[in-house]
Formats: C-alpha cells, structure tokens, sequence
C-alpha cells in the first residue's frame, strides 16, 4: 500500500493544482477576452468603412453610367493607404466594383443575406481576412457589399501573448510551488510545536504546556485542546501516583505486623493462648487487608468504568434501617446510641438497592468511628420538595471547615493520627460519592469542630 503524503507535501500539491487550474482559467479568459476585443475593432471599423460606402451610394446620380459609379467606388476605395479591400456586386451577381487590393484574393460573392449583416474569417494564402457582408438597397438598387481587413496582424500579436502564457506557465508554477511550501509550513509550524511537545511529554514530566498562538483561529482552539488534555493527564497521572503510593503505604502496614508476630510467634516455643493471641492479631490485619483491598477493587473498576448498577424503586427508610443494623455492632462496642426517626411511610427513590445500603453503612459507620464512647449517632429520612433526604449526624470530633471539601478525596483522613485506631483507610466517602453521583443524588456537609458532624443525602424520589 502506498504511504500517504506529509500533510505540508498535500496542502503545497492542492496550492499547486489550484493554482494551476485558476492560472489556466485566467490565463484562457485573458486570451479569449483579447481577441474578442481585437475582433470588436476590426468589426466596428468594417462597419464605419460601410456606412461611408453606404452614403457615398446615396449621394451617387443614380441615372449615371457604370463606369461612373466604378470611378466613385474607385476613389472612395482609394482614400485609405494602400486602397482599401472592397467589392460591391449588383442584383443580378456581377461585379460592379473590385478594388485592386482585394482582387489578388479571389473573395467570392456573398450568397443572399437579406438585410442584415455577416462576419466571416477566412484563411488565405499568406493572409488572414475579416469580412464584412451586407445588402442594401439605394435608389431602388439592390447592392451586395463586402469589405475585407486583414487580421494576421493582430493574430501575430495574440499568438505571441499565447506564447507568452504558456512560456510563464513553469516559472508561475515553481514560484506558486515554493508559496504553497513556505505557507504550508508557516501554517503547520503550531502543528509542529504541538508534535514537538507531545513527543518531549512524558509520565515523569507532564508539567508542559504549549504556547497560545495570538490569532483566535482554530490552531489556537487545538493548542488550548491539547493544553486541557495535558492538565488533565498531568491530573490523572498525580491523582493514579498518590493512590499507588498510598495504597502501598496502607498495605505495608499490615502486611508487615502480620510477618512480624508471624516471626516473634515463631521464634521460641509458646503456649496456645500466646498462638490464639498471635493468630487473632493476624486475623485482625487480614480483615483490615481484605476490606481495603476491596474498596479499592471498587474504585478500580469505577476509573475503569465497569462497575455496574441495577436501579429499581427502593424504600430509603428500609435500606437505611438495615445499614443501621449491620453497624450494631460496632455502636454497642463503644456505648453509642444511635437514634432513629423512621418516616410515616414509605418514601421511594429510583436506585441500586446494594449500592444505596453500602453508601448508607459507609456513612453510619464513619459517624460511630469518630465519636466518642458513650455519644450518640442519630439517623432520620424525610420526604421533601420531590427528594429523599437521608441524615446521618453525630456528636464526634467533627470536621474542619477548611477540610470538609477534602474528605471525599481517596485516601484523605482528617486525623490521620488516629485513622489506625479507627480502622478507616481514608476510601469510605470517595466510594460513597461515587454512588451518590451514579445516582444523581448530592452529598452536603455541615460540621463544628468538636460538636459533630452532619451528612445529607439528597436522592430525587420516584415518580418526582
């Protein structure tokens, strides 16, 4: 298969061809345009040479013989240098006149024309003629009139300016050639630059931007695409090397308390109550292990975009009963009380019932996670302006108001100091915004450092 041309080899060929073509179009309508011209003059000079023939036939005595009439053409014929090129033929076809200058020719006698006018060029031996034929009728007398110019004159002069075209054609073209270059390559020089620049770019180095061209035209709209696509891969590539490191990081942890009471257990011989302790505390590690190498699974496949959700009408208040149990636990461990206001009826939202629990659970068990033992945690669902609004507040530690739009960031902790204690990665409430998100719902906080902290849900009811 052929290789298909550069883009600046193409944009010169097209310049080139229609340039070509433009010179060529241009260069035939001058050509054609001249000798209309020049054929206009010859003809409006036949025509004024007619009229003079024309009146001096009516100023003749018509009662005078031929050779009258033959001296008076014969005069008139010789007013012009060299004699003019005139024949005039009678009603019956002869010829009453034929000047000396257009004998040599052998011009034959116009067929019957009536009263208009005819313009002829013939070809002849040496010479190339414009003829003019006319009939008119003067004193009753019908003549035939014809009147020659020569043209190979003028002709010379055309065909030299055709000469000339077609000897300019190849100079013309190289020059339009070498413009077609120079203004595909001034007009594709940003297209370089940005070819440049991606080639430079790299995973280590995305901190490059190309320069915006002065003209609002459509190189300055691509280099403006193609610096937004650098920022975001720049943030993309920030966003997958801080969740690598930080994944690492959460992962090391662990992995490395369950090798190091692997290895103190091991060392000397112990009794089993010491192996139950050992084995608990490796338990312990791999359930922290699994649930965060799941909450990232899940955000793996939510960058990927293959986590799916099956949406169907659902009672808000039942899921948030049953992610409220499922927290029990962990709320009677540190004294809790978690209170809930259950909704006069059932109030119906569009959604992945699997998905909304999990969002729920992961809110509830933040809200028993920062609180203090012996606190309170209440939840509630209220129908309200055509939504479901969930509420999950609480009397923990509460949140910074110049961290609230951080929390939802992966791997982002309040107080990172106690996030091992607490058992929280720091992925919960980017799982949770997520689901929120793929149900169109919102996430609002509100929060007082020390107080607590409140978190609304809004999801849009069914039927709404």
């Amino acid at each position: 298969m052929m290789k298909a041309l550069p883009i600046g080899a193409r944009l010169t060929l097209w310049y080139l061809g229609i340039f070509a073509l433009t010179f060529a179009g241009y260069g035939t309508a001058m050509l054609l345009a001249m000798r209309a011209s020049v054929d206009a003059v010859i003809d409006d000079e036949l025509r004024a040479r007619l009229q003079g023939v024309h009146r001096m036939l009516e100023r003749f005595d018509p009662t005078a013989s031929l050779p009258m009439l033959q001296e008076e053409l014969r005069e008139h014929a010789g007013l012009r240098p060299g004699g003019d090129l005139l024949q005039v033929s009678g009603p019956d076809g002869a010829w009453l006149f034929q000047s000396r200058s257009i004998r040599e020719y052998g011009i034959a006698r116009a067929s019957a024309m009536g009263t208009g006018l005819r313009y002829d060029t013939v070809g002849l031996p040496g010479q190339a003629l414009r003829i003019l034929s006319a009939s008119m009728t003067v004193s009753g007398t019908e003549y035939t009139v014809q009147l020659a110019a020569p043209v190979a004159e003028a002709r010379a002069i055309l065909g030299r300016f055709q000469w000339l075209l077609i000897g300019s054609v190849l100079p013309v073209l190289l020059l339009a050639c070498a413009a077609g270059f120079w203004m595909s390559r001034r007009a594709l020089a940003p297209v370089q630059a940005i070819t440049e620049a991606a080639r430079l770019t790299t995973a280590h180095d995305l901190s490059r931007r190309l320069e915006l061209p002065k003209s609002a035209d459509e190189l300055r709209r691509l280099t403006d695409t193609f610096n937004e696509m650098l920022a975001r891969l720049d943030a993309s590539f920030t966003q997958i090397t801080r969740f690598t490191a930080d994944a690492s990081h959460e992962l090391r942890t662990p992995v490395a308390l369950v090798r190091s009471t692997a290895e103190l257990t091991l060392r000397h011989p112990r009794e089993a109550q010491e192996y139950r302790e050992a084995l608990a505390e490796i338990l312990s590690e791999a359930e922290r292990m699994s649930g965060l190498i799941g909450n990232l699974l899940t955000l793996a496949r939510v960058d990927a975009g293959s986590e799916t959700l099956s949406f169907e009408d659902v009672d808000i208040g039942s899921l948030l009963h049953q992610a409220a149990s499922r927290c029990e636990p962990l709320a009677h461990a540190k004294q809790i009380r978690v209170e809930r206001t259950a909704p006069g009826e059932p109030i119906l939202a569009r959604g992945d019932p699997r998905a909304l629990e999990r969002l729920f659970v992961i809110l509830i068990d933040n809200a028993i996670r920062y609180t203090p033992e012996g606190g309170r945690v209440r939840l509630g669902v209220e129908a309200s302006d055509g939504a479901a609004r969930v509420t999950v507040a609480d009397s923990g530690i509460g949140i910074p108001a110049d961290t609230i739009p951080l929390i939802f960031e992966r791997f982002y902790r309040v107080d990172p100091a106690r996030s091992r204690e607490a058992g929280g990665a720091g992925l919960g409430l980017s799982i949770a915004r997520w689901i929120a998100e793929a149900h169109g719902a919102s996430i609002h906080v509100a929060s007082t450092p020390g107080e607590g902290s409140a978190f609304e849900v809004r999801l849009r009811r069914s039927g709404a």
